[in-house]
Protein backbone atom coordinates (compact mmCIF):
# COMPACT_ATOMS: atom_id res chain seq x y z
CA UNK A 1 0.00 0.00 0.00
CA UNK A 2 1.37 3.73 -0.77
CA UNK A 3 0.36 4.75 2.33
CA UNK A 4 2.74 1.89 4.35
CA UNK A 5 5.55 2.26 1.78
CA UNK A 6 5.75 6.31 2.40
CA UNK A 7 5.46 5.70 6.32
CA UNK A 8 8.18 2.82 5.64
CA UNK A 9 10.02 5.03 3.72
CA UNK A 10 9.99 7.60 6.85
CA UNK A 11 11.08 4.88 9.25
CA UNK A 12 14.63 4.48 7.40
CA UNK A 13 15.01 8.71 7.15
CA UNK A 14 14.42 8.70 10.85
CA UNK A 15 17.24 5.60 11.57
CA UNK A 16 19.36 7.12 8.59
CA UNK A 17 19.71 10.76 10.65
CA UNK A 18 20.44 8.72 14.40
CA UNK A 19 16.71 9.12 15.67
CA UNK A 20 17.03 6.84 19.04
CA UNK A 21 15.04 3.70 18.55
CA UNK A 22 12.05 5.03 21.33
CA UNK A 23 11.31 7.70 18.15
CA UNK A 24 11.92 4.81 15.07
CA UNK A 25 8.05 4.19 15.22
CA UNK A 26 4.97 5.09 12.91
CA UNK A 27 3.86 8.14 14.88
CA UNK A 28 7.36 9.75 14.40
CA UNK A 29 7.40 8.67 11.08
CA UNK A 30 3.65 10.40 10.66
CA UNK A 31 5.15 13.29 12.57
CA UNK A 32 8.06 13.98 10.00
CA UNK A 33 5.42 13.25 6.98
CA UNK A 34 2.78 16.09 8.50
CA UNK A 35 6.36 18.26 8.92
CA UNK A 36 7.17 17.83 5.05
CA UNK A 37 3.23 17.78 4.25
CA UNK A 38 3.90 14.47 2.22
CA UNK A 39 0.88 12.68 1.33
CA UNK A 40 0.70 8.91 -0.14
CA UNK A 41 1.90 9.06 -3.77
CA UNK A 42 3.85 11.77 -3.72
CA UNK A 43 7.21 11.56 -4.57
CA UNK A 44 10.03 13.14 -2.09
CA UNK A 45 10.79 15.78 -3.96
CA UNK A 46 7.30 17.54 -3.21
CA UNK A 47 8.21 17.61 0.29
CA UNK A 48 7.13 21.40 1.48
CA UNK A 49 7.64 23.19 4.67
CA UNK A 50 4.33 24.39 6.54
CA UNK A 51 4.01 25.58 9.50
CA UNK A 52 2.24 22.75 11.79
CA UNK A 53 0.80 22.30 15.33
CA UNK A 54 0.44 18.92 16.85
CA UNK A 55 -3.49 18.62 16.50
CA UNK A 56 -2.67 19.64 12.71
CA UNK A 57 -0.42 16.72 12.73
CA UNK A 58 -2.56 14.30 14.44
CA UNK A 59 -4.75 14.64 11.81
CA UNK A 60 -3.10 14.63 8.91
CA UNK A 61 -2.27 11.06 10.12
CA UNK A 62 -6.09 10.42 10.10
CA UNK A 63 -6.82 12.08 6.88
CA UNK A 64 -3.97 11.16 4.69
CA UNK A 65 -2.39 7.96 6.26
CA UNK A 66 -6.08 6.72 8.07
CA UNK A 67 -4.07 6.50 11.68
CA UNK A 68 -6.11 7.41 14.26
CA UNK A 69 -5.11 8.74 17.66
CA UNK A 70 -6.93 9.08 20.72
CA UNK A 71 -6.85 13.41 21.72
CA UNK A 72 -5.24 12.58 24.37
CA UNK A 73 -1.97 11.29 22.80
CA UNK A 74 -1.69 14.78 21.92
CA UNK A 75 1.13 15.18 24.79
CA UNK A 76 2.47 11.76 23.71
CA UNK A 77 3.62 13.46 20.58
CA UNK A 78 4.88 16.49 21.52
CA UNK A 79 7.16 14.72 24.27
CA UNK A 80 8.10 12.01 22.65
CA UNK A 81 8.54 12.47 19.04
CA UNK A 82 8.69 16.13 17.95
CA UNK A 83 10.40 17.21 21.67
CA UNK A 84 13.40 15.28 19.91
CA UNK A 85 12.84 15.99 16.66
CA UNK A 86 13.51 20.23 17.31
CA UNK A 87 16.30 18.85 20.02
CA UNK A 88 17.95 17.03 16.75
CA UNK A 89 17.45 20.30 14.65
CA UNK A 90 15.89 18.43 12.67
CA UNK A 91 12.51 20.49 13.33
CA UNK A 92 12.29 23.90 14.60
CA UNK A 93 9.87 24.93 17.11
CA UNK A 94 8.00 28.26 16.41
CA UNK A 95 10.27 29.80 13.75
CA UNK A 96 7.37 32.54 13.49
CA UNK A 97 7.31 33.32 16.65
CA UNK A 98 10.00 33.00 19.30
CA UNK A 99 8.81 34.34 21.95
CA UNK A 100 5.92 32.80 21.86
CA UNK A 101 5.24 30.61 25.49
CA UNK A 102 5.71 27.23 25.14
CA UNK A 103 2.62 26.40 26.25
CA UNK A 104 0.72 28.60 23.95
CA UNK A 105 -1.76 26.76 22.09
CA UNK A 106 -0.66 28.48 18.53
CA UNK A 107 2.84 26.76 18.94
CA UNK A 108 3.95 25.39 15.43
CA UNK A 109 7.08 23.49 13.75
CA UNK A 110 8.51 23.70 10.74
CA UNK A 111 11.18 21.24 9.14
CA UNK A 112 14.50 22.64 9.54
CA UNK A 113 15.28 23.98 5.91
CA UNK A 114 18.99 22.03 5.21
CA UNK A 115 16.64 18.69 6.10
CA UNK A 116 14.03 19.72 3.72
CA UNK A 117 16.36 19.68 0.78
CA UNK A 118 18.36 16.64 2.28
CA UNK A 119 14.88 14.73 2.44
CA UNK A 120 13.56 16.22 -1.36
CA UNK A 121 16.76 13.97 -2.77
CA UNK A 122 15.74 10.58 -0.93
CA UNK A 123 15.47 7.61 -2.74
CA UNK A 124 17.60 9.36 -5.61
CA UNK A 125 20.57 8.46 -6.30
CA UNK A 126 22.23 11.19 -4.75
CA UNK A 127 20.62 10.29 -0.97
CA UNK A 128 23.84 8.50 0.19
CA UNK A 129 26.39 11.32 -0.48
CA UNK A 130 23.69 13.76 0.73
CA UNK A 131 23.30 12.25 4.33
CA UNK A 132 27.09 11.94 4.80
CA UNK A 133 27.59 15.74 4.23
CA UNK A 134 23.94 16.14 6.07
CA UNK A 135 25.47 14.19 9.37
CA UNK A 136 28.91 15.88 9.52
CA UNK A 137 27.36 19.21 10.02
CA UNK A 138 24.64 17.72 12.27
CA UNK A 139 26.21 18.28 15.89
CA UNK A 140 27.81 21.65 14.90
CA UNK A 141 23.94 22.46 14.16
CA UNK A 142 22.34 20.83 16.93
CA UNK A 143 24.70 22.87 19.55
CA UNK A 144 23.56 26.13 17.46
CA UNK A 145 19.67 25.63 18.19
CA UNK A 146 20.57 24.74 21.44
CA UNK A 147 22.30 27.68 21.94
CA UNK A 148 19.46 30.06 20.28
CA UNK A 149 16.99 28.45 22.10
CA UNK A 150 19.01 28.99 25.72
CA UNK A 151 19.38 32.70 24.66
CA UNK A 152 15.40 33.34 24.07
CA UNK A 153 14.74 32.02 27.26
CA UNK A 154 14.06 34.83 30.43
CA UNK A 155 16.83 35.10 32.49
CA UNK A 156 16.06 35.35 36.29
CA UNK A 157 18.04 36.58 39.19
CA UNK A 158 18.67 35.14 42.40
CA UNK A 159 19.15 37.00 45.79
CA UNK A 160 22.63 34.97 45.43
CA UNK A 161 23.34 36.64 42.23
CA UNK A 162 23.21 33.93 40.22
CA UNK A 163 21.10 33.56 37.03
CA UNK A 164 18.59 30.91 35.87
CA UNK A 165 16.84 30.89 32.42
CA UNK A 166 12.98 30.19 32.03
CA UNK A 167 10.57 29.45 28.67
CA UNK A 168 9.54 32.67 27.71
CA UNK A 169 6.23 33.32 28.15
CA UNK A 170 3.84 35.50 30.61
CA UNK A 171 4.03 32.75 33.09
CA UNK A 172 7.72 33.10 33.45
CA UNK A 173 7.28 37.11 33.42
CA UNK A 174 5.44 36.47 36.94
CA UNK A 175 7.67 33.67 38.57
CA UNK A 176 10.32 36.02 37.67
CA UNK A 177 8.51 38.82 39.48
CA UNK A 178 8.18 36.77 42.19
CA UNK A 179 11.87 35.57 43.21
CA UNK A 180 13.47 39.28 42.11
CA UNK A 181 10.64 41.56 43.36
CA UNK A 182 8.18 39.46 46.20
CA UNK A 183 10.93 37.58 47.77
CA UNK A 184 13.59 40.09 48.59
CA UNK A 185 10.46 42.25 50.05
CA UNK A 186 8.40 39.97 52.05
CA UNK A 187 11.25 37.11 52.63
CA UNK A 188 14.29 38.96 53.17
CA UNK A 189 16.87 36.47 52.93
CA UNK A 190 15.11 33.71 51.31
CA UNK A 191 16.70 30.99 49.55
CA UNK A 192 14.95 30.09 46.39
CA UNK A 193 14.03 25.81 46.81
CA UNK A 194 12.53 25.41 43.14
CA UNK A 195 10.93 27.29 40.19
CA UNK A 196 8.52 25.72 37.73
CA UNK A 197 9.09 26.13 34.03
CA UNK A 198 6.40 25.58 31.21
CA UNK A 199 9.08 24.56 28.90
CA UNK A 200 10.80 21.99 31.65
CA UNK A 201 8.34 20.63 34.62
CA UNK A 202 10.97 21.30 37.22
CA UNK A 203 12.84 23.91 36.23
CA UNK A 204 15.27 24.90 39.11
CA UNK A 205 14.96 22.84 41.59
CA UNK A 206 17.63 22.52 44.58
CA UNK A 207 16.41 18.65 45.72
CA UNK A 208 19.68 18.50 48.11
CA UNK A 209 18.27 21.69 50.56
CA UNK A 210 14.27 20.34 50.23
CA UNK A 211 16.07 17.01 51.79
CA UNK A 212 17.60 18.75 53.91
CA UNK A 213 14.59 20.41 55.46
CA UNK A 214 13.40 17.03 55.56
CA UNK A 215 10.69 17.10 52.32
CA UNK A 216 10.52 13.78 49.93
CA UNK A 217 8.87 15.01 46.38
CA UNK A 218 7.74 12.27 44.45
CA UNK A 219 8.99 12.65 40.87
CA UNK A 220 5.28 12.27 39.46
CA UNK A 221 3.81 14.62 41.91
CA UNK A 222 2.67 18.65 41.47
CA UNK A 223 4.91 21.32 42.40
CA UNK A 224 3.79 24.61 43.06
CA UNK A 225 5.08 27.31 40.39
CA UNK A 226 7.70 28.42 43.52
CA UNK A 227 8.72 26.95 46.63
CA UNK A 228 10.94 29.39 48.80
CA UNK A 229 12.83 28.99 52.31
CA UNK A 230 12.75 31.37 55.01
CA UNK A 231 15.94 30.55 57.20
CA UNK A 232 14.86 33.20 59.85
CA UNK A 233 11.24 32.13 60.46
CA UNK A 234 11.99 28.31 59.22
CA UNK A 235 8.77 28.49 57.06
CA UNK A 236 8.62 26.89 53.27
CA UNK A 237 6.45 28.87 51.35
CA UNK A 238 4.57 27.56 48.10
CA UNK A 239 3.48 30.34 45.75
CA UNK A 240 0.70 29.22 42.86
CA UNK A 241 -0.33 31.45 40.13
CA UNK A 242 -3.73 30.87 39.05
CA UNK A 243 -6.21 32.75 36.92
CA UNK A 244 -9.64 33.31 36.89
CA UNK A 245 -11.70 35.81 35.20
CA UNK A 246 -13.56 37.46 37.80
CA UNK A 247 -10.50 38.62 39.22
CA UNK A 248 -8.68 39.30 36.01
CA UNK A 249 -5.42 41.16 36.98
CA UNK A 250 -3.26 42.83 34.02
CA UNK A 251 -1.81 40.12 32.64
CA UNK A 252 -4.70 37.59 34.04
CA UNK A 253 -2.77 36.14 36.99
CA UNK A 254 -3.56 36.07 40.95
CA UNK A 255 -1.19 34.97 43.50
CA UNK A 256 -1.89 32.55 46.38
CA UNK A 257 0.68 32.03 49.13
CA UNK A 258 0.95 29.38 51.50
CA UNK A 259 3.87 28.92 54.49
CA UNK A 260 4.41 25.89 56.16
Amino acid sequence: MAEENKIADALQILENLGMPRAQQNDRSALCLLALLDLKKGQSWADAKSPLVGITPMMEFALDHYDKKYAPNSRETFRRQTIHQLVAAGIALYNPDDPARPVNSPKAVYQIEADTLTLLRSFGTATWNKKLEKYLTTRKTLTARYAKEREMKKLPVTLGTGDTIRLSPGAHSQLIKAIIEEFAPRFVPGGVLVYAGDTGEKWGYFDKELLTKLGVAVDGHGKMPDVVLYYPDREWLLLVELWWTPKTRHKNGYCLSVGGH
